[in-house]
């Protein structure tokens, strides 16, 4: 698998800090420019897996570029440029420390949540008597903690506030922005025959302007069913056609593994991994109605620090 990226670590001039996420490795240069590669990793349950995924970064990172320039009428967002397949050279923000999810449809952890009987999430009350997968009447803002280390929790606006992660003004406004990227992520998924379901996006600030951060509109932050023979299935209770991660989430619960304490991640056989990485493509082919042009790999390392070099010269 030489021809996968799962760790970096680069020291570029100016560099004054590196984080690596779950996915991504970030490198902070100077006090305002952040930049950002899409590794190979692939994460669920927030843990990383063991085996990287083929042309996965590149993916995330190419579909995440043609989004934010997409919604960058809707809010301002942090990126610059992106000078290789698998790397995003943006503006450093003060992230808020809330990730705004919001859902179109009850499915994934929600229909969990509300299957085990629970009828409110997020504060917001929830009717009775929906089934999986299932089109809420509006979309829902369903916001988590921003978590570090280990799992994301589920979270209010009215706790956000009270606790003074967010102003209620700022707060406000991320509602705004979310619901209108959703509204446009949703427009352009119908045009490519895909029903954005539900997905998540982050927020920072710079000089007192919000601005929209990381990425957005990927299978890693989003999920997608394919319209056609959505109601059909809906009706007869079977499971959707999906484009986005929640594959390999199965997958993971079908071999017992669910990120809790003793799981043993299973097998990633090379053959898997292969499959994993044909679903990422066809999704990018899917979302953005181009070919994919999978970039050269032969030292991907090397690729990148060669482009990034001569992105920061520039």
């Amino acid at each position: 698998m030489s021809n996968v990226l799962t760790t970096t670590d680069f020291k570029f001039p100016g560099q004054t800090h590196l984080y690596h996420g779950k996915v991504r490795d970030v490198y902070s240069i100077g006090k305002d420019l952040l930049i950002m590669i899409a590794t190979d990793r692939i994460s669920a349950f927030d843990v990383i897996l063991p085996k990287g995924i083929p042309y996965k970064g590149q993916v995330l990172n190419q579909i995440a570029a043609k989004f934010l320039d997409a919604t960058a009428d809707i809010v301002p967002n942090w990126k610059l440029a992106t000078p290789d397949p698998m790397v995003t050279v943006g503006l450093r923000c003060e992230p808020f420390k809330v990730e705004m999810v919001i859902r179109g449809y009850l499915t994934g952890s929600a229909w969990r949540e509300y299957k085990a009987g629970a009828r409110t999430l997020c504060g917001l009350a929830l009717p009775d008597g929906m089934k999986e997968n299932e089109k809420f009447p509006s979309p829902i803002i369903t916001p988590t903690t921003k978590a570090d280390e280990g799992h994301d929790e589920n979270i209010s606006k009215a706790e956000i506030i009270a606790q003074g992660l967010v102003s209620k003004e700022d707060y406000e406004q991320l509602e705004k922005y979310t619901q209108a990227l959703f509204q446009r992520g949703t427009e352009m998924a119908a045009q490519k025959g895909l029903i954005l379901v539900d997905t998540k996006y982050e927020f920072g600030k710079k000089d007192g302007k919000i601005y929209l951060i990381d990425e957005i509109h990927t299978p890693d932050s989003s999920r997608y069913f394919y319209a056609e023979g959505y109601p059909e299935r809906f009706e007869k209770g079977e499971e959707q056609k999906q484009l986005s991660k929640e594959f390999v989430r199965k997958w993971l619960m079908d071999n017992g593994f669910q990120g809790k304490e003793g799981q043993k991640v299973p097998e990633m056989t090379p053959e898997y991994c292969e499959s994993v990485s044909e679903r990422y493509i066809e999704l990018y082919e899917k979302i953005t109605g181009e070919k994919f042009v999978k970039a050269e790999t032969s030292n991907v390392a090397e690729r990148i620090e060669k482009n990034i070099q001569s992105y920061l010269k520039s």
